[in-house]
């Protein structure tokens, strides 16, 4: 059991988790929203740490990232749980359930990865994605400052979901961010995502100060694809700089949710709406 960061005791035998906004209130043998941090006898501990739900190597593009060392590989780890809770969820088999996992270091994963490196020249490192990296925090921020010693590389794959404190110690190990804005509204992330719009935005600014910013809009029919708010949000975009890249993906049926997948010229409507702000729009899934 590895104890968790950011945390408050509190009597008799409570703790407040403070890594991300929900600031779960928990009793004993209670797990957060995440389902990844659950109180033992009055500490909080990361259930999460050094599990491994899924390994891949991906190009880089995968993730998607399209700006960042293109035409590179990365070794790609992620473990379980969320802290959001989206109805779509493309991943939730793993977010939202407890899926098998193995153990591994931070120093194992870093020494995989240079491994990888020696086997395929064009690895740069390790993106840290599929599940929410925000809430594998403590083995998240270990396994970069590993692989950062071995002169490679991290990327985050992340919902941005995460107080200040913790996101500016992680981003001194961070290079490179794909960052999923779910909305424009905060509604969508009121009713959706379980979440707040407001920090998103302010951790999106942080992240383009300090790595590799870009970011990602799934595109749901009905919800969050009208020329307006994707404009909105392309126009919030480009006066922190134009040039970060903006990923539109099309939706298909997921989870729990079973609307029908986005029409292509809804993605084409959106495209040019977020094309009048930005240098560097991207359709994903058609």
């Amino acid at each position: 059991m590895h104890e968790a960061m950011y945390y408050e005791k509190r009597d008799p035998g409570r703790v407040v988790c403070h890594l991300c906004p929900n600031h779960c209130h928990l009793g004993e043998s209670q797990v957060g929203i995440c389902r990844a941090r659950q109180n033992r006898q009055g500490k909080l501990y990361a259930l999460n740490y050094g599990q491994i739900s899924s390994i891949a190597l991906d190009p880089i593009e995968k993730k998607p990232i399209k700006r960042f060392y293109p035409g590179s590989y990365i070794l790609s780890v992620g473990s379980f749980g969320c802290n959001f809770r989206c109805s779509y969820c493309q991943n939730w088999s793993i977010s939202q359930e407890r899926p098998d996992t193995r153990e591994i270091t931070p120093a194992e994963l870093a020494d995989l990865a240079v491994d990888y490196k020696r086997r395929y020249p064009n690895s740069i490192g390790v993106a840290y994605t599929y599940a929410e990296p925000m809430i594998w925090y403590e083995f998240v921020l270990e396994s970069a400052r590993k692989v950062k010693e071995q002169g490679l590389l991290n990327v985050l794959v992340t919902n941005g979901y995460i107080e200040t404190e913790p996101l500016k110690e992680l981003l001194k190990y961070i290079d490179a961010i794909n960052l999923d804005i779910k909305s424009y509204t905060k509604d969508f992330y009121r009713n959706i995502c379980c979440g707040s719009l407001d920090y998103i935005l302010q951790n999106t600014k942080l992240m383009a100060e300090q790595s590799h910013l870009e970011v990602t809009t799934l595109l749901i029919p009905g919800y969050n694809d009208s020329e307006q708010e994707l404009g909105s949000l392309a126009g919030f975009l480009a006066e922190i700089d134009p040039d970060i890249p903006l990923h539109l993906t099309r939706y298909f049926p997921n989870y729990k949710m079973d609307l029908p997948p986005t029409p292509r010229e809804t993605m084409e409507r959106a495209y040019d709406a977020a094309k009048k702000h930005l240098n560097f729009v991207y359709l994903g899934n058609v």
